[in-house]
């Protein structure tokens, strides 16, 4: 998914990396999503520009799926299941499968988030892959197949991009900041978030709305972006690009359901993520 719908319960925070007990795992799981986020983008690039098949809507009328969303989760899936069979799986696409009640760890699996850009032919969508577990998570990978980017982070590595160590902004100043965010399915929604824009703009270098919400977060991860907020994000939205951008030494927030608005998250620079979480919502 790119634009963003309203999901479940938002985690993003994660226990320090030093003795934690599943640092050893964090390299054959990144593996593992390494070559599943791989696996995919392959499949997802082979079919860009192509005709759409069996498109249908999801939530609401803008809110879309094909079927290339539907073969690239079963490609993903059938690696983790294989390489990890115990584990939980959670996909924007093929919901929740449960794992053996004994393995901590599970995954959350966007295989095309950025839908409505893939659909249209906007070359700006991701793959998202993160696995988890009960102190948060261990490790995410956000792909970028028409540029050929491979974001990723484990819970005690340096986050990367294609393999080279990336670090997030460190600006001091919101007026100057490059801010990039979303927008939700619902119609109601969106017009709540229009009047939240408005109070935003004025105060920063400029706004950008891009498509998909991983990708956004990979790209705050490696300053491209200073800062990003969106509400109404899934937890596949988000878990893989939240970890990126916190290991990149960037600030990451949920921020609490508020009126019309649904939960959601903001990542930004230490010195200015307080004005900018004002601004937004708490």
């Amino acid at each position: 998914m790119g634009d963003s719908s309203a999901g479940g319960e938002l985690t993003v925070s994660n226990r320090g990396a030093e003795g934690d007990a599943g640092s050893a795992l964090e390299a054959p799981l990144l593996a593992i999503a390494l070559e599943a986020a791989q696996a995919a983008g392959a499949l997802l690039l082979d079919r860009f520009n192509g005709p759409a098949q069996d498109v249908r809507a999801k939530s609401t009328p803008t809110d879309l799926v094909s079927e290339a969303d539907l073969e690239a989760e079963r490609a993903i899936r059938a690696i983790i299941c294989e390489q990890r069979p115990g584990d939980a799986i959670l996909g924007e696409e093929g919901g929740n499968q449960s794992g053996d009640g004994v393995s901590s760890v599970h995954w959350l699996v966007d295989p095309l988030d950025g839908t409505i850009n893939y659909l249209f032919g906007i070359p700006q969508w991701s793959v998202s892959i993160a696995c988890l577990d009960r102190d948060g998570g261990i490790a995410g990978v956000v792909l970028d197949p028409v540029r050929n980017e491979i974001f990723a982070a484990t819970r005690s590595g340096q986050p990367t991009l294609n393999g080279e160590t990336i670090v997030g902004s460190s600006k001091q100043d919101l007026a100057t900041a490059m801010v990039a965010t979303g927008f939700a399915y619902d119609a109601s929604v969106r017009a709540s978030q229009a009047e939240v824009l408005t109070r935003v703009l004025p105060l920063v270098r400029d706004i950008r709305r891009l498509g998909s919400a991983a990708l956004d977060l990979a790209w705050t991860a490696c300053g491209r972006c200073d800062a990003y907020y969106e509400r109404g994000l899934n937890p596949w939205d988000l878990a893989a690009g939240a970890l990126i951008c916190q290991r990149a030494g960037l600030e990451v927030r949920t921020l609490q359901a508020k009126d019309d608005l649904p939960a959601g998250l903001l990542v930004a620079p230490p010195a200015i993520a307080e004005l900018l979480s004002d601004l937004v919502g708490p």
